[in-house]
């Protein structure tokens, strides 16, 4: 049949176009959605009935839910048009249930034309947990109708190891979205990350790990003294620059001090009980697969870091020199120390090196001293970090698996196991 390219009438601003919503619930099986579509396609004379105007399909455990807003063709409007139209899709309603056995409920969906109003950016709400709870979901929807703004989908990321949720927003500015969420995170226990919805958040290219208490569980330097049998005093001076109460640089001399004399088979005992941090092999071997370039920047110790980036395929790593001689740790650094500044100088060093914009990099990290490389990074997750680190970071995670920064980053569970 040969296109209609006959001009259509517009409708006149402010007067009601007919349309309607059809409303599909049942049993999900193959066939559904096109013994619906054929239905609405033509009528008798093979002439189209309606235009298609919206179309929403989810299916939630097998169990289908289609929404379809269709509209009269060639501007029609009225009351009698509208009639009309919801009398064809009634016999449609009954046609398409009978045929596939579903539910197909029809109702008036029309309403004025009027301009379009800015919704303002979308937001992507990101909702994780072990599980999630109720309170949690229920909360963070209170707070996003409190500021003004509207969920206008949903849909599960993970069910393991953590469960989590993107929530798409409308209508709610960043700032007050991320304030009035944490809040809610901080009630409930679970995790709420916010990204804005567009390109960028699926075109991240480069990752940085820290490596203390992030890429692997503990400190190394406490690890260190307890051999030199100085722990306690370490771990006092770790917690301080970790909490932002003490400048790293100055901390790391004074705990580095401590390690003089110590033999330099001591490096090789530490990095062998070496034990990551759960879904950090995931996390980098999906991202190596997905084309990103990870890597790691600590204030830890090449000797520690060096060997630990080649067991697992690194492409860079920056970290602090300890000072040998005659075999024995001198209690010295030699070469730039990587403190605060120098990890964020790092990060842009590697992001340049690969040609990567710095708003496609991620960075992830717990203590103060990760800070700058957070803020400087395109997405900076705060990962089980100090609160202080938590407040002024993008994002945090405190799940107790490195891999759920894949979720934050948008990539369902399902999307990953497809591409095993």
């Amino acid at each position: 049949m040969a296109p209609d390219t006959a001009p259509r009438p517009h409708a006149v601003p402010g007067t009601p176009v007919a349309r309607a919503l059809l409303t599909v619930t049942g049993a999900d099986r193959p066939g559904v959605t096109a013994e619906l579509f054929g239905a609405l396609a033509v009528d008798a004379s093979g002439r189209p009935r309606v235009e298609v105007l919206d179309v929403e399909q989810v299916v939630v455990h097998g169990h289908l839910v289609l929404g379809v807003v269709v509209g009269a063709p060639d501007g029609q409007v009225g009351r009698a048009d509208e009639d009309g139209l919801l009398g064809h899709l009634a016999e449609v309603a009954h046609r398409v249930g009978s045929a596939v056995g579903v539910q197909v409920h029809v109702e008036s969906a029309t309403e004025p034309v009027a301009p379009a109003v800015p919704a303002g950016r979308l937001h992507h709400v990101i909702v994780l947990g072990r599980p999630v709870p109720p309170e949690a979901v229920a909360g963070a929807a209170r707070a996003i109708a409190g500021i003004g703004g509207n969920i206008d989908a949903i849909r599960r990321l993970s069910d393991q190891p953590v469960t989590s949720f993107e929530l798409t927003v409308s209508g709610a500015e960043a700032t007050a979205l991320r304030t009035a969420l944490a809040a809610v995170a901080s009630a409930t226990g679970a995790d709420i990350a916010v990204e804005q919805v567009g390109l960028a958040r699926r075109s991240k290219r480069l990752i940085v790990l820290d490596v203390d208490s992030t890429l692997v569980r503990g400190e190394v330097i406490d690890e260190l003294a307890a051999r030199a049998g100085r722990a306690a005093e370490v771990a006092r001076i770790t917690a301080a620059a970790m909490n932002g109460e003490l400048d790293f640089a100055e901390s790391l001399q004074q705990r580095v001090a401590v390690l003089a004399g110590l033999p330099v088979e001591v490096l090789d005992e530490v990095r062998e009980h070496l034990v990551l941090t759960p879904g950090a092999r995931t996390l980098i071997r999906t991202l190596q697969r997905l084309g990103f370039r990870c890597g790691i920047v600590s204030g830890g110790f090449t000797q520690i870091t060096g060997p630990l980036a080649d067991s697992l395929g690194l492409d860079f790593a920056a970290a602090n020199t300890l000072e040998v001689a005659d075999g024995r740790l001198t209690g010295g650094l030699v070469g730039e120390i990587v403190d605060r500044p120098g990890k964020a100088r790092a990060l842009a060093r590697f992001a340049a090196e690969y040609g990567i914009p710095m708003e496609q990099t991620v960075a992830v990290g717990d203590g103060a001293n990760d800070l700058d490389m957070l803020n400087a990074a395109g997405l900076g997750i705060a990962f089980n970090a100090k609160p202080f680190v938590r407040e002024q970071a993008h994002t945090a995670l405190n799940q107790p698996y490195l891999d759920a920064v894949l979720q934050v980053l948008g990539f369902t569970r399902d999307e990953l196991l497809d591409e095993g």
